[in-house]
């Protein structure tokens, strides 16, 4: 059975979320920092609620992926695991 590989040019979608999770984490450092004028701000806002946004439904497609392998017939009637502590 052949390995299948990300195609070039496409992120998998871990990494992408790693990248986007790491960029969210720089822009709130910065602006916590107080040293942005208004409109960097608000592009810095802007910017990081889409990346927000995009981990936000990278873990809803985990948390999916995660239901139909625990229960391929009814995802939705799969239960949530609980982390051990």
């Amino acid at each position: 059975m052949a390995k299948t590989t990300p195609a070039p040019g496409k992120t998998p979608p871990a990494a992408d979320f790693e990248h986007s999770l790491d960029e969210l984490e720089q822009l709130v450092a910065k602006m916590e920092g107080g040293d942005m004028s208004l409109d960097e701000s608000l592009a810095s806002f802007e910017r990081g609620i889409g990346l927000f946004r995009h981990c936000q439904q990278s873990l809803e497609q985990a948390e999916l992926r995660v239901r139909l392998l625990l229960d391929p017939d009814a995802p939705d009637s799969a239960e949530p695991f609980e982390p051990e502590l």
